[in-house]
């Protein structure tokens, strides 16, 4: 350790600044010493080359310095305390590549990274073969556009369940974004479902075209658009299938009932969810998808009260993850009052009114401005807060949401 203590007086020393050959030359040679015993190093000692080789890479002008970088990011026994130095380096023309390829960085370091630094960082860590999702979450959360760009292209970034529904929200304000996370094979199907209600018709016909199960039978319509995809997807869904049979079984057995709906929904199983309310509700899959994930929860109640769930249930229902709903305990209070008030006939009436206008729509796409006789309304001004005193507007308001 001597030879690193010489060189560390010397890095130190004011004149050693003015030559940068001889700054590479050291750094070469205390990368040496590094390697030649490496894994033999105690802690203080790794510390001693972290110091050394921050003092030698500070005084490196910055043209070296992006040059060293393209070096060791390539490099898979590259000293890591050197590269983590011009990981943090404030330039992203050094810090880039390491950021972007080094495959010496730990996911602490990048974590880091990702955590402090700037928006040209973050645009680097995207850039990496693979990702864990701890770090795709804090490069959601922080990064800009281009970033989160960046996240949902990689294919070999693994993208959380609050990952995904962050990245969603911000779809609705960029296209871009919304095909890219459109195209992704790894997206939940609830996601998906979400995604497609929330971007344009184009985005829509693009994500149709890169789908080859559902790309040759797209409609123009969205609304077809997406419930064409969806049932492609939704057929292509192991999970799906698992559930099917399951609720098919359970069906057959004549086992199911509200308590099954409870028990998937608190169990966060939308696939079982939606097909056991689907069937006591005696309403089409892709309605109750909506239901369950759209913000309002006004239609969850209707469907709810048509299947013939109690409250405990409906409320695991608005509580679904999937869904990103935040209905604070004074919304569920309120939301509750509602759902007690409305009657089952009514809420089967509805559905049906809906279904006929949707069959109404395909052929001649009229608008729905009427409700049907004695309909009372689940609207209001919060997502908590639905008021029966209108008959149009529960109609209205659950044909746009649905």
């Amino acid at each position: 350790m001597t030879m690193i203590y010489s060189l560390l007086s010397e890095v130190q020393n004011g004149d050693f600044s003015k030559s940068t050959k001889r700054q590479v030359r050291a750094l070469v040679r205390i990368t040496d010493l590094f390697a030649a015993g490496s894994g033999s190093y105690s802690r203080d000692q790794i510390d001693l080359f972290d110091n050394v080789f921050k003092a030698l890479v500070e005084v490196i002008e910055l043209k070296t310095r992006a040059k060293l970088a393209r070096h060791i990011a390539q490099s898979s026994d590259a000293p890591a305390a050197l590269v983590r130095v011009l990981a943090f380096d404030d330039e992203i023309a050094v810090a880039g590549p390491v950021l972007s390829q080094s495959n010496v960085l730990s996911d602490d370091d990048i974590a880091l990274s990702a955590r402090s630094q700037s928006q040209g960082h973050l645009y680097a860590i995207a850039q990496r073969p693979v990702l864990g999702e701890a770090i795709t979450d804090i490069l959601i959360e922080r990064g800009e556009c281009r970033v989160v760009r960046a996240v949902a292209k990689n294919a070999g970034a693994r993208i959380s369940e609050h990952g995904f529904r962050d990245l969603i929200l911000r779809a609705g304000d960029d296209s871009e974004l919304g095909l890219f996370i459109g195209l992704r094979r790894d997206i939940p199907r609830h996601h998906f479902v979400r995604l497609l209600e929330i971007v344009s018709a184009e985005v829509c016909n693009k994500i149709v075209a890169a789908n080859s199960e559902v790309s040759g039978a797209a409609r123009a319509a969205v609304t077809e658009v997406i419930d064409e995809i969806n049932d492609g997807v939704r057929n292509a869904s192991s999970d799906h299938a698992k559930a099917r049979t399951k609720v098919r079984r359970l069906k057959y057995w004549k086992e199911l009932g509200e308590a099954k709906v409870h028990a998937a929904a608190r169990a966060q199983d939308f696939e079982q969810t939606i097909l056991a309310l689907s069937i006591l509700a005696r309403c089409p899959i892709e309605v109750v998808e909506r239901t369950v994930l759209i913000e309002n929860p006004g239609a969850v109640q209707i469907v709810g009260k048509a299947a013939g769930c109690t409250w405990p249930t409906v409320k695991s229902l608005l509580l679904m993850k999937a869904a990103g709903r935040k209905l604070s305990k004074m919304d569920l209070d309120r939301a509750q009052e509602n759902y007690e008030r409305l009657h089952a006939k009514t809420a089967k009436r509805v559905l049906k009114f809906y279904e006929s206008r949707q069959t109404l729509s395909e052929a001649a796409n009229p608008v729905i401005s009427a409700a049907p006789a004695g309909v009372p309304a689940l609207t209001g001004s919060g997502p908590g807060q639905p008021r029966n005193d209108d008959s149009s507007l529960l109609c209205e308001s659950f044909r746009v949401a649905v």
